[in-house]
């Protein structure tokens, strides 16, 4: 609905938010080769089916959101495959279809149970991946594009503008290793019109506990959007669990806004083979994902769940440790 902020209208009701956990991990897990530049946007060409019941099983697992597999979903990636504009532009609105039939499917279900099963109609976050991940070199781990806030608005406005119409409840504008790509989005929410979805929520990748991944005081980040209305949210993902307290602390420290974390599982990506490095499960050889999110809630995050490597038992359990302790 046009101008409705579905971050503040559910948090006005609820003290939580769980996202869910990583698609292509769970992709892979059933069979997906996503070796590719399209990463998980690929099987919106070759399977989505797939993709549709990953969805539901995060629903299904407790996740209150499912962000689209629209990542990597870019005009600049589907025109190195030969898919024209309008075709592109289809494949980045049936992303959102998929997740919306997933949430309908989840629904119906739920409805067997007394008021859903205590669940709130979930929502639908439409993902709005960095410049970095139309390169597919790891560079939104690392920053320093070269491109001033105008060239980074002139290339993140044509998907923009088709996933803002798509249907879905709130743009997940993700992985983010800096200011300027940062404020280039939050301008350009500004000039999405009120007939589709107008919020965002902004999340950076990081390096350590104190900056983003190009190496700027994510305090700095986090103060330079807070004055912008309609971003809903401002946190941190695909990043290392292990900083995330001290990101939260920082980000709380400087913006009234929610604040929201889903950190990867604690591995080390390999750009070049595209590939995880096997380390401690979410960052901590003694401490359960759902542990260390019970941590980061109680330091003031109120969106949270889970990047790469995570599961949808991480969100399985999360849901569980936060039903109980209601």
């Amino acid at each position: 609905m046009a101008g409705v902020d579905a971050i503040a209208d559910w948090l006005a009701t609820r003290p939580r938010l769980i996202l869910d956990g990583a698609l292509a991990t769970e992709l892979e897990r059933r069979g997906a080769d996503l070796n590719d530049a399209l990463w998980s946007a690929r099987l919106l060409v070759e399977r989505p089916e797939l993709i549709r019941a990953v969805h539901l099983d995060y629903f299904r697992a407790g996740a209150d959101v499912a962000t689209t597999a629209s990542y990597q979903a870019t005009f600049e990636g589907f025109a190195r495959r030969g898919i024209g504009q309008d075709e592109a532009a289809r494949l980045m609105r049936l992303a959102v279809q998929l997740a919306v039939e997933a949430r309908a499917q989840f629904w119906d279900e739920a409805a067997a149970e007394p008021d859903h099963g205590g669940r709130r109609f979930p929502l639908v976050a439409a993902s709005v991946g960095p410049y970095g991940a139309m390169l597919a070199d790891g560079s939104e781990y690392r920053g320093h594009y070269g491109l001033d806030e105008a060239a980074l608005m002139d290339f993140h406005r044509p998907r923009l503008q088709v996933l803002a119409s798509a249907g879905a409840d709130v743009l997940a504008c993700e992985t983010l290793p800096c200011l300027v790509e940062a404020r280039a989005l939050a301008r350009l929410l500004e000039e999405l019109p009120d007939s589709g979805t107008t919020r965002a929520w902004i999340s950076f990748s990081c390096r350590d506990g104190l900056h983003d991944s190009q190496g700027e005081p994510l305090a700095d980040a986090v103060r330079a959007l807070d004055g912008f209305e309609r971003v809903a949210a401002i946190g941190i993902n695909c990043t290392a669990p292990q900083h995330i307290a001290s990101l939260v602390a920082v980000a709380r420290a400087n913006t009234a806004k929610p604040i929201l974390v889903y950190p990867n599982a604690g591995e080390q990506y390999d750009p070049v083979t595209k590939t995880w490095l096997v380390g401690s499960a979410c960052g901590g050889a003694h401490r359960s994902y759902a542990d260390q999110a019970m941590d980061w809630a109680e330091g003031g995050a109120r969106l949270i769940g889970g990047c790469c490597r995570t599961t949808p038992a991480d969100i399985s359990a999360l849901f569980r440790r936060w039903t109980a302790s209601v």
